[in-house]
């Protein structure tokens, strides 16, 4: 079982030892010779992925069985023809990675082919067209990149002066991938956000859905996202949230664990996005599931058995760096990790250096308790220790 992974960031190293585990030999593949996940793959390339031909060659070399993407930079025509040679498995699968890269084609498909509950949207191609789209719209109003993962370039407008210095944010957020578009959307009254983790499954009786209790998560500035795990939800909202969620994994299409983004005031649910691979707010999984967002999406994508069973209520702090930090690897002082670790039913993951990027994931707090609240008052405790490391 030869994977090869395409992408190697700071979730991909969890990602390389959840396939590891279950036998598989991982080549992780990236743009970058430190890339995080090159330090415990069995093999590392140094690829420029969004190269079609560089990617193509690379996958032709290794002759993977399974090619799993876990970026938002990548090249499909490379994917696509790798698919098409019939010994290789593309994952989650062509058409879902192409989309996972387009928000716009995303938003399309949920709101146009779908029918799905949305806030109301627009596209625009310039700071001039985004100030129409406000001056139409009105405020306050989601802009957000049409190329990234969720939550990550997003600004809300709430007066004229805001257009400009969100356009370029949510630009600049491509990366490898540079765009000249962006989402605005008109901000819906809501109670609360959910991811809701979605895996499908191939099996002899075909294609399956599994559900994961629903995730809470919110943005507590711009340098921590906290999550928790259940999130409480009427029986009439989580049925309708599994029904959107349903909908659009179906429509993608592929396997794997697809992070299912949701806004929810009463018993409405609105679609907002969706990811094609772990990621942030899906890290509390660590603590509170039997099998973690990584082990759901490698057992899925080697065609094993895999459950959702949540065993404790917990919760998570993501930590990033912005790009004023300084580069370098924070020196981790004992005292401070024993401090963190110190909290009842704590762990943390300490995951990297900073370079000088903006929204490099320097670490992750979680806690687990009796209920949500403790949980999320813990991994306060324990976050609040950690930031003493990764402090300037």
């Amino acid at each position: 079982m030869r994977v090869m992974l395409v992408g190697s960031g700071e979730l991909s190293r969890e990602l390389v030892l959840a396939f590891q585990r279950l036998g598989a030999e991982v080549v992780a593949v990236d743009p970058y010779a430190d890339a995080p996940a090159h330090d415990v793959a069995d093999e590392a390339l140094v690829v420029t992925i969004t190269d079609p031909e560089e990617l193509a060659a690379a996958i032709a070399r290794v002759e993977p069985a399974y090619v799993v993407v876990d970026t938002n930079a990548v090249a499909i025509d490379a994917l696509r023809a790798a698919a098409d040679g019939g010994t290789t498995q593309v994952v989650p699968g062509v058409y879902a990675t192409q989309l996972s890269l387009d928000r716009e084609g995303m938003r399309r498909l949920a709101a146009d082919e779908l029918g799905l509950p949305t806030a109301p949207f627009w596209f625009a191609g310039s700071v001039e067209e985004l100030t129409a789209v406000a001056e139409h719209a009105g405020f306050p109003l989601v802009v957000k990149p049409v190329i990234g993962v969720p939550g990550q370039g997003q600004s809300v407008l709430l007066r004229p002066d805001d257009v400009e210095p969100a356009w370029v944010r949510a630009v600049a957020a491509g990366g490898r991938v540079p765009h000249n578009r962006v989402l605005a959307e008109t901000v819906v009254e809501i109670d609360y956000a959910v991811s809701l983790l979605t895996v499908r499954t191939d099996g002899p009786a075909g294609p399956t859905l599994h559900f994961c209790e629903p995730i809470g998560h919110r943005q507590v500035d711009g340098g921590v996202l906290e999550s928790w795990q259940p999130q409480e939800m009427t029986v009439a909202a989580l049925g309708a949230a599994k029904s959107v969620a349903a909908r659009i994994v179906r429509a993608l299409g592929g396997r794997g664990v697809f992070g299912v983004e949701l806004l929810v005031r009463g018993d409405e649910v609105y679609f907002s996005d969706v990811s094609v691979r772990p990621y942030d707010s899906g890290l509390v999984t660590l603590r509170t599931q039997r099998l973690s967002v990584f082990e759901l999406h490698a057992r899925a994508v080697l065609g094993l058995s895999v459950d959702t069973i949540m065993i404790s209520p917990g919760a998570a702090e993501v930590t990033y760096s912005t790009a004023e930090d300084p580069s370098g690897t924070p020196e981790v002082n004992p005292a401070v990790l024993a401090e963190a670790l110190a909290v009842p039913e704590s762990d943390v993951r300490l995951l990297g250096r900073r370079d000088g990027s903006a929204r490099l994931r320097l670490g992750v707090a979680l806690a687990t308790g009796a209920d949500v609240t403790v949980a999320r008052d813990r991994v306060r405790q324990v976050s609040t220790a950690l930031h003493r490391v990764w402090q300037p």
